[in-house]
Formats: structure tokens, C-alpha cells, sequence
């Protein structure tokens, strides 16, 4: 009987070493990167093969269904507006004076010359919703410990069809991903640093998206404020918040 006990001892104390569940660690990344609404103040620098230009915008958001971004800077962008209303998405251009709505196969173009499609910016859901997870494995990124995930698409409309994401261990944040399509090639890599408590989650101020398809050292966020959790008037999810 004494045997016994030890080796239950000894099991649960080996458990409580083990690794988690890849899907509790997803849901854990979701409940520090998604939020009920946000309001964040960025810079998008986009690297070129000679040259490089920061876009300076503020967005909004309330879940994965409505998303508004205002560009302030430089004066060739300043103004143009973007508004996601579930999966639709339109762009306000003030020198046409035109609201477009872009679909299809728009959607996979570039953002302002960034390495992020439109498509990326669309797609805000849950990676718990989208993604099924398995764990592959633990390394080390930037002294941080970490899990490594493989994402497999779970819906059929998913951006990606599979990711490899690696997870910080004790923060449970993204530090690096990699997209993939349904062939199996790689398509886009991110990293993300500068990881930074705001309001009581961790959260990556820096972010660098890189599509390996193209040409460039890559797109890169800072975020330079997060607000989640805020009141935002209903006006701004709407068409006519686009003109004004």
C-alpha cells in the first residue's frame, strides 16, 4: 500500500511538470491578445528594398465583427478610413472622395505596400475558433522559454491553413509565427517583442510581419498606445463615420 501511494505521489509530481494542453495554452494566448473591444495608436513601417515610410493611424475595435482605422500620417494617407462590419470591409479615400468596398480576391492584396493583405487585417477572431493545437515541441527565443505549436485550420475559411506559433511559456504570448498554405509553403513570418503588461495581461508592443514572397525587410507595428476594455460610441462602426 505504501508503494502505492509513492508512485501516485510520484505521478501527480511528474504531472504537474508536464506540459499543458496545447489548446489551454491557445486559449490563454487568446485571453491576453483578444479583448470585448480596443482602441489602439500604432506606427506601420514598411521596409522596402531601398527605402522605407511610417504610416501613423488609430483604431478601433469591438470583438472580431466591427473594426474602424483612421490614418493620420504622412498627408498622402492622412484620412483614409477603414471600416470591417463582420465580413465586410470598406476604404474611404479622401482624394476620390469614394468609399470602395473591397471583397474577393482584393482582399489578398497589399495594405498600403505592407506585408500584410487586407485579408490579415479582417480576420480577428479567436485562434481557438479557427485553429485546432498540438504541442511539437519547447525552445528558447530571446532567453524566453517556449512552446511550440502546430495550428491546423479547423473552418474553411481560415486565412491560413495551418501556423506554427511559438508561445512564451510563463506569459503565454506569441513570440514568433509562421503561416502556411494548404501545400504546405511557407507564406508569411512574424515575431513579436517588446512584451508588456497593459491592464493586467501581457501584450506584444512590437510586431514585424514579414511575407516571404515578396521582396523587403518586412512591415513593422509598434504600438505606441493600448487601450482595451473602452467605451466606444456606435457612430464609429458605421458608413458614415467613413466622410466625416
Amino acid at each position: 500500500m505504501k508503494k502505492i501511494i509513492i508512485l501516485i505521489v510520484s505521478a501527480v509530481f511528474l504531472m504537474s511538470f508536464a506540459d499543458p494542453d496545447a489548446n489551454v495554452i491557445l486559449d490563454k494566448v487568446d485571453k491576453n491578445m483578444s479583448s470585448k473591444n480596443r482602441v489602439f495608436e500604432s506606427e506601420m513601417i514598411i521596409h522596402g528594398r531601398r527605402t522605407s515610410r511610417t504610416i501613423t493611424s488609430i483604431s478601433y475595435s469591438a470583438g472580431n465583427k466591427q473594426s474602424f482605422t483612421e490614418y493620420l500620417s504622412p498627408p498622402r494617407e492622412q484620412g483614409t478610413k477603414m471600416l470591417k462590419l463582420e465580413n465586410q470591409l470598406w476604404i474611404y479615400s479622401p482624394s476620390t472622395d469614394r468609399i470602395i468596398q473591397i471583397s474577393g480576391h482584393m482582399l489578398r492584396q497589399s495594405v498600403m505596400g505592407s506585408d500584410l493583405s487586407y485579408e490579415d487585417m479582417m480576420d480577428d477572431r479567436k485562434l481557438t475558433e479557427i485553429y485546432s493545437a498540438t504541442i511539437t515541441g519547447n525552445e528558447t527565443i530571446d532567453s524566453r522559454n517556449t512552446f511550440v505549436l502546430e495550428l491546423i485550420a479547423k473552418v474553411d475559411d481560415a486565412a491560413y491553413h495551418s501556423q506554427k506559433i511559438w508561445v512564451d511559456a510563463e506569459r503565454y504570448v506569441p513570440l514568433k509565427q509562421e503561416m502556411f498554405a494548404k501545400s504546405g509553403q511557407l507564406l508569411k513570418r512574424t515575431t513579436l517583442t517588446d512584451v508588456k503588461q497593459v491592464q493586467g495581461r501581457w501584450f506584444p508592443m512590437n510586431m514585424v510581419y514579414k511575407d516571404v514572397l515578396k521582396e523587403g525587410s518586412g512591415t513593422e507595428f509598434r504600438m505606441t498606445s493600448v487601450k482595451f476594455d473602452q467605451e466606444i460610441p456606435d457612430y464609429i462602426f458605421t458608413k458614415a463615420a467613413l466622410k466625416q
